[in-house]
C-alpha cells in the first residue's frame, strides 16, 4: 500500500468532538499510528457556533498530524493552498465530518482524492462522492435509486461514546452534573441559574458533590465570567447564583458560590468516566443530551427564557437568523416568540427519539427552586432515577458508527 493522506473536514464544537474524535480512533486503531503510511489531516471550516478554540481541540487529538483553523479555509478551498503550504500526498481520501458538504466535491476533486460523507440528515452531490456513511435510513429514503450503491447506514455518530460498565450510584453521596453549555447565549443564563439549583439542592442534601465538566472549547476565566455579578446581567436582574474561580496548585479548579457551594469544574475530556457515576445532571439542549442518554444518565433540561434573545439553538434558516451580528438578538427574541406560541415541542434528543418526554423539558421563567424540587424527589426517590436510567439504556441502543464510519475509509484505500 502506498502512502496516503486522510483530510477531514468539519467545523463546529460539536463535530470536532462528537464526530471528529471517535472517528479518528478507529481509524488510529484499523490503519495504525505510522505517519510516514498514513497521514491524518483535519481542516476546519467557518461555524457560526464556534468558541474559535477548535482548532486547539482537534490538535489534541494525538490520532491528528495537522490542523488548520477556519480563519484560513476559504483561500485554501479558493486557491488549493493551506496556509502552512503543507503538501499532499499522491494517494488520498477527503473524509466529510462536518460544514458543508459541497466543501467535499472541491477539495476532493482539487486533491483528485476519493471522498466519503457522513450525513446526518441529507445526501447530496451524489454523482461526485464515493460514498456516504448515513445516520439512519431516512436519510437513505431520500437518495435515488441508481445512487443507493454508495450508501451505508452507520448510525449516529453523535452517540457512539466507548461503552462503559454501568457504574454502582453512591445513594450516600448524592454527585451531580451541571452542564451549562458551551455557547456564550447557553452560558449567559446557564451558569447562574445551574449554580443557583445547586445551592438549593445543596440546603437539602448538603452532602452533595458537584461537578461542571468544561466544554474543550472553553477557558476557565471565560467560563468563570458569566458568574461573575459584575460581568452578567442575568445575576443582576434575576439574582441568580454568582461565583468565584479557583485554581489551587495541584488540586482540581473550582467555582465556588456565594453561599459556599463548591462546584468542580472538570477538564479532562471527554468526562464519561465522571458523568457516568453521576445520580443526575442539569443541562441545556445540545449534543450533550445525546452523550448522556448513551452514558445512561438521567437529566433535566433547563430551557430558561428570562432573556428570549439568549436561545439560539435553532436548526436551519432560524438558527442562521439568530446568529446574524447586530441583528441577531432581535431575530432570537421573535423566533423564541413564535415557538412558544406554537406550543409543546421536544428538545432533547432522547425524547426525540422516543417521541415522548422520557427526560423533563423545563421551558419558561423558570424558578431555581421549583427546579431543584424535581432533582430532590428524585434524590429522595432512587427508584425514579433508575426507571429513567432503564428508558435510556433501551432507547440509545448499541454504538457502532464510528467503527463504520472508519470501515467505510479502510474500504476505499485499500488499493492504494
Amino acid at each position: 500500500m502506498q502512502p496516503f493522506d486522510i483530510l477531514i473536514l468539519s467545523n463546529g464544537p460539536g463535530e470536532v468532538t462528537t464526530w471528529v474524535r471517535p472517528v479518528v480512533k478507529v481509524l488510529r486503531q484499523k490503519l495504525g499510528f505510522d505517519v510516514a503510511k498514513v497521514r491524518i489531516s483535519v481542516v476546519l471550516s467557518p461555524c457560526g457556533h464556534a468558541m474559535g478554540t477548535e482548532a486547539d481541540v482537534v490538535r489534541s487529538y494525538p490520532e491528528v498530524n495537522r490542523v488548520q483553523s477556519p480563519e484560513y479555509f476559504f483561500p485554501f478551498l479558493l486557491q488549493g493552498k493551506t496556509y502552512e503550504n503543507w503538501d499532499w500526498r499522491d494517494k488520498g481520501l477527503v473524509l466529510f465530518l462536518g460544514g458543508d458538504q459541497f466543501f467535499s466535491v472541491v477539495i476532493g476533486r482539487r486533491l483528485g482524492y476519493r471522498t466519503v460523507i457522513y450525513a446526518e440528515h441529507e445526501a447530496r452531490w451524489w454523482r461526485w462522492i464515493d460514498h456516504y456513511g448515513l445516520k439512519s435510513e431516512k436519510v437513505r429514503a431520500a437518495v435515488p435509486a441508481r445512487y443507493q450503491s454508495k450508501l451505508t447506514v452507520v448510525g449516529d455518530l453523535m452517540v457512539d461514546l466507548s461503552p462503559l460498565s454501568s457504574a454502582l450510584v453512591d445513594s450516600t453521596s448524592p454527585l451531580i452534573a451541571l452542564l451549562p453549555g458551551s455557547k456564550p447565549w447557553k452560558l449567559d443564563q446557564g451558569v447562574p441559574l445551574c449554580l443557583a439549583i445547586a445551592e438549593q439542592i445543596a440546603l437539602q442534601f448538603p452532602q452533595a458533590r458537584f461537578v461542571l465538566p468544561v466544554a474543550p472549547t472553553l477557558t476557565l476565566p471565560t467560563l468563570a465570567k458569566f458568574a461573575d455579578p459584575k460581568l452578567s446581567l442575568i445575576i443582576q436582574k434575576f439574582g441568580w447564583a454568582n461565583a468565584q474561580l479557583f485554581t489551587p496548585v495541584d488540586q482540581t479548579p473550582y467555582l465556588k458560590t456565594a453561599q459556599g457551594l463548591k462546584v468542580e469544574l472538570i477538564t479532562q475530556f471527554p468526562a464519561h468516566e465522571i458523568l457516568v457515576s453521576c445520580h443526575f445532571a442539569l443541562t441545556t439542549v445540545g449534543a450533550n443530551t445525546a452523550e448522556l442518554a448513551t452514558l445512561g444518565v438521567p437529566f433535566i433540561v433547563l430551557l430558561p427564557i428570562q432573556q428570549l434573545d439568549a436561545m439560539r439553538t435553532w436548526d436551519g434558516i432560524p438558527g442562521i437568523l439568530a446568529s446574524l451580528p447586530l441583528v441577531g438578538a432581535t431575530m432570537a427574541k421573535i423566533i423564541n416568540l413564535i415557538v412558544l406560541a406554537q406550543g409543546r415541542r421536544l428538545y432533547a434528543w432522547p425524547n426525540i427519539w422516543a417521541k415522548r418526554e422520557i427526560v423533563p423539558e423545563l421551558l419558561g421563567l423558570l424558578d431555581p427552586a421549583e427546579v431543584a424540587l424535581i432533582g430532590i424527589d428524585w434524590l429522595n426517590h432512587p427508584e425514579k432515577l433508575e426507571k429513567i436510567r432503564s428508558q435510556l439504556r433501551q432507547l440509545v441502543g448499541q454504538p457502532g458508527a464510528a467503527d463504520k464510519m472508519a470501515q467505510i475509509v479502510c474500504d476505499l484505500v485499500i488499493d492504494f
